[in-house]
């Protein structure tokens, strides 16, 4: 979308609004992903698996992000996107009812699957409505605010789902979360306004874009490099009450403290988007490194742990805000697949973490193997990402990254 169109007076009567729909929209996805990881271990011991098993919940849900993400934008391209986000909500809201309703880990494995498909496509799409809201000098404000709603989820929607799922089991926490897709539903009806498919969009376009292979760079940077924040949030409640030591009522605590760092990070990053979207990508791939590797060497003293943990869930969230408006540069006639393969790429990462974050718990590694595990991850996902910003046009580095010239 241009910022013409969201000139339009049918755009702009009631952006605040819109806006705050698609954070509420994000906040029911945050809460969604983030849940399975506070619940891991109650999964784990209702239906009597191992916490790796019970770890493909997670790792399947980011699968059906990553098929459903480009499919489901392609196929789609031609729909009006308010349409298709409603689509997208209900489809995720009765996926989360069945998940509840799951008798065995296999099916809700299958469950988890399904549900995810809407995710990315959600997300995508709705960047694209946020900036025709806004206008394209916003964009960064525009994607900040859906993924606000997101950071908003592990403040207060993963600690409630954990804390349901302490005391009424993990089958009422997804009947809460599908609660929050009701009103996700109920907010875009009414809030977000009417806003077309682009002009001449069609799937032979989606496809066409598609064959960049700078875009797919920046998709294969994410899913590597995201993977180092996922390997630790993975499996952050077992890692507290082995590794750390604290008692169960502190993991709420500290999902809520991950979340306030995603916070933090989400107002860091659209602010640095805005300016320049290089910069905000090498704040967070460095941050990454940094707060990952600090709280390996912290992970047995509890409050270096909280600090780590905010530490990381910032420096996520400023590096997701600049890779997603990054591929959605990278992809200008169809941003909507670029902001969904930003989705694909984190949930890529998502699945990678969790799965060998797994490996490394069941190797017996220690849990501050999964740190290690994450630097390794989040390194050679800058290394990707350095090599796609040498063939992307303009200045190769930030301008805050630049040594002055001498003399």
């Amino acid at each position: 979308m241009s910022a013409a169109a969201a000139e339009q007076p049918g755009l702009t009567r009631r952006p605040g609004l819109a806006l705050l729909a698609l954070a509420v929209g994000g906040f029911t996805i945050g809460t969604t992903e983030f849940a399975s990881m506070g619940l891991l271990t109650n999964i784990a011991s209702a239906l009597d698996v191992s916490i790796p098993s019970a770890g493909n919940v997670i790792t399947f849900y980011a699968l059906g992000v990553v098929v459903g993400a480009p499919v489901i934008t392609v196929l789609a391209a031609r729909m009006p996107r308010k349409a298709l986000l409603i689509l997208l909500m209900s489809v995720y809201t009765l996926g989360n009812v069945a998940s509840s309703f799951a008798p065995s880990l296999g099916l809700l494995v299958a469950g988890r699957f399904v549900t995810g498909l809407s995710h990315g496509a959600f997300f995508g799409v709705g960047a694209v409505v946020g900036t025709a809201v806004v206008g394209q000098a916003r964009r960064g404000h525009a994607v900040a605010m859906m993924m606000t709603g997101l950071t908003v989820a592990n403040v207060l929607g993963v600690p409630m789902s954990s804390w349901v799922g302490d005391h009424l089991g993990w089958r009422p926490a997804f009947w809460l979360i599908a609660g929050l897709g009701l009103v996700t539903l109920l907010g875009v009806l009414f809030f977000v306004p009417r806003v077309p498919a682009g002009a001449g969009a069609s799937v032979r376009r989606e496809l066409g874009a598609v064959r960049n292979g700078l875009l797919w760079g920046g998709v294969v940077a994410g899913a590597v490099g995201f993977g180092g924040m996922f390997a630790i949030y993975s499996y952050v409640k077992p890692l507290l009450l082995e590794e750390t030591g604290v008692g169960l009522g502190v993991v709420p605590v500290a999902l809520a403290v991950f979340g306030l760092g995603m916070t933090a990070g989400t107002l860091l990053g659209g602010r640095l988007a805005d300016r320049d979207v290089r910069t905000a990508t090498w704040v967070g791939f460095v941050a990454s490194v940094v707060t990952v590797a600090f709280t390996g060497l912290v992970m047995s003293n509890p409050v270096g742990v909280l600090v780590g943990l905010f530490a990381v869930g910032a420096s996520s969230q400023t590096l997701g805000i600049g890779l997603q408006t990054t591929l959605m540069d990278l992809s200008p006639k169809a941003p909507s697949l670029g902001a969904a393969l930003c989705q694909s790429s984190l949930n890529i990462a998502n699945a990678t973490g969790a799965f060998l974050g797994g490996q490394v718990i069941a190797l017996n590694l220690g849990y501050p193997a999964l740190a290690w595990t994450g630097v390794v991850l989040t390194l050679l996902g800058f290394a990707v990402m350095l090599m796609v910003e040498r063939r992307m046009p303009g200045p190769r580095i930030p301008e805050e990254f630049r040594r002055p010239a001498r003399g």
